[in-house]
């Protein structure tokens, strides 16, 4: 199939390209530079403005908490659903939406890659399975290996080459793509009621400390030579004064990145950006935070915006979920599984004069507005942590405008509002930043060289708005510009139209990509191995790797490994 997209204004940051009008061609699922005019299929986009396809670097859809999120809330089920048509699939959920549910909502707004940032190995099978569920997306997964045995056991060892082999050999086992660290050392330690609450506190029974652990896996990754750095949630999340453990993680990076490029994401990093001794105290830490990320290359970020809203929170950080069950006494859900992870999930209900809500909702605005460079942090829910993927049109509202952040930022509480540093912020993001902040800089950061621009060769995966930056002030008209986001005028799969002004016109599935890390010497699954899955695991080694069985359309990446 050919088409082509006709004069429209096209920001792809990646290729330098900034509201120019200018034709887009699609052969074969990709962007190439001519098409024949009188066999493509043409779409008008004048007076539109025309994206690559949105990209999703973090967010929960997928594997067993997601489940046992939906089997946790039926109350969700009923705050929204979507019809059977001659097309789609019906389906429930406003924060946890079922799975072809999630795949229309992300494509209605222009959303063609989406990254599952939690999976427990033995869990694996599961997630999978739900991720072919998902149509309309590209999709991948990250293994949690921060509190993995294997992992502790050679980093103790000081043994980061054979570490190196067992990820590399999980990646493959699992069908993995990013080395995901949740709370280096506390998960492990959860398992015996305790925490970790600095980076140099110790492991219990391991006798390394979450420094080692990042900064090892750093290493391992870098060894790995994988495409997305390693997936950082840090020690002390949501806890008041929490800020100055997530300096000393990113310092004490620094020496690993002699060539200035990054090393580590942090993720949901507003969640990790608290000044104060307790609630009462607590305020905002985005200047010391930004300051930092705008002097150093090392890190990226996403943001973890909160939006005010009824949600479900979900993370492996067994831990720090205990902590909010006892603030909001809510129902609860805690696991712990057996040598990989831990985890949590309880309802949440963020509200607008709620002190500490506010001041969380205006901390995430606060970083993404004070980093500098847009290529640094990135556009997140953390959903639905933060809240449903589906506000991401509203957060794009108050990044493009200083009137529409101040109209909310009135409405909640005083003591927050006199707090918040949004009022002296006048800077506005514009859409060639919102094009890196939603798709290229999340593309870029992963590795994804067929992903977030629109380039000769790049996957054809295209979003087209109903917005026209000759005729509008989209700080102004914000309002506009959030409709359009909520509903776009096209999104393009794979150089199929799959939504037209926010309808669904065909059901396509995406691939789940994977990492086949090849190294010189492969882990050799013998006895002792298979001993330890019989004295560690609720299954034998046989039944642990994912197989091709459980993949629909799979896209493995390979990847040479120096080790």
């Amino acid at each position: 199939m050919e088409l082509l997209i006709k004069n429209g204004f096209v920001y792809d940051p990646i290729n330098g390209i900034n509201g120019e009008k200018m034709d887009i061609a699609i052969k074969n699922g990709k962007i190439v530079e001519t098409v024949h005019p009188q066999k493509a299929k043409t779409i008008d986009a004048a007076g539109l403005t025309v994206l690559p396809g949105g990209v999703d670097i973090h967010t929960h859809i997928a594997g067993g908490e997601v489940n046992t999120g939906r089997l946790l809330r039926p109350e969700d089920h009923a705050k929204d659903f979507e019809r059977k048509t001659a097309i789609t699939r019906s389906g429930v959920g406003y924060s946890v939406p079922s799975t072809f549910t999630t795949g229309y909502r992300y494509s209605r707004m222009g959303y063609t890659t989406i990254m599952n940032p939690s999976m427990p190995p033995l869990g694996a099978k599961h997630t999978h399975e739900e991720l072919n569920d998902t149509p309309m997306l590209d999709k991948a997964s990250y293994p949690l290996l921060g509190d993995w045995w294997f992992v502790l056991e050679y980093l103790q060892k000081g043994d980061l080459t054979e570490c190196a082999r067992y990820v590399a050999w999980m990646m493959g086992t699992v069908k993995g793509y990013a080395i995901k660290i949740v709370n280096p050392g506390g998960i492990e330690a959860w398992g015996f009621g305790r925490n970790v609450h600095s980076i140099d506190d110790e492991v219990p029974d391991f006798g390394i400390t979450p420094r080692e652990i990042v900064r090892g896996l750093v290493k391992v990754n870098k060894m790995l030579n994988l495409p997305h750095t390693i997936h950082l949630h840090t020690n002390n999340l949501g806890v008041p004064g929490n800020y100055v453990t997530t300096l000393e993680t990113m310092k004490c990076l620094e020496d690993l990145a002699p060539d200035n490029k990054p090393v580590a994401h942090i993720t949901h990093v507003q969640f990790s950006s608290f000044k104060g001794y307790d609630w009462r105290t607590i305020s905002s830490a985005a200047e010391e935070i930004s300051k930092y990320i705008n002097n150093h290359n090392h890190i990226t970020l996403d943001l973890g915006q909160i939006i005010f809203t009824d949600t479900t929170t979900m993370t492996a950080d067994g831990p720090f979920e205990y902590t909010l069950y006892q603030l909001s006494g809510h129902k609860w859900v805690n696991t712990d599984i057996e040598t990989e992870t831990s985890g949590g999930i309880i309802p949440f209900h963020y509200k607008r004069k709620n002190f500490v809500n506010a001041t969380q909702w205006s901390i995430g605005l606060e970083l993404a507005l004070m980093v500098n460079d847009p290529w640094k942090i990135f556009m997140t829910t953390d959903h639905p942590n933060g809240g449903p993927f589906t506000a991401y049109p509203k957060i794009i509202a108050w990044l493009i405008s200083k009137k529409a952040r101040m109209a909310t930022l009135k409405k909640t509480h005083p003591k927050a509002q006199k707090k918040s540093l949004l009022p002296s912020t006048t800077r506005e993001l514009s859409l060639y930043e919102i094009a890196v902040v939603t798709r290229a800089g999340q593309a870029k950061a992963l590795g994804l060289k067929e992903k977030g621009h629109l380039g000769v060769g790049a996957d054809a995966d295209v979003a087209i708005y109903k917005i026209n930056p000759e005729k509008i002030d989209i700080s102004q008209k914000y309002k506009t510009v959030r409709r359009a986001f909520a509903n776009a005028a096209y999104t393009i799969k794979g150089g199929k139209v799959v939504v037209k002004d926010g309808e669904i016109l065909q059901q396509v599935d995406g691939c789940t990509m994977w990492l086949d890390v090849e190294t010189a010497e492969q882990v050799k699954v013998d006895k002792e191995i298979k001993r330890k899955f019989r004295d560690y695991w609720t299954v034998e080694y046989e039944n642990y790797p994912v197989t091709d069985h459980y993949l629909k359309v799979s896209n493995p990446i390979t990847v040479k490994a120096s080790v």
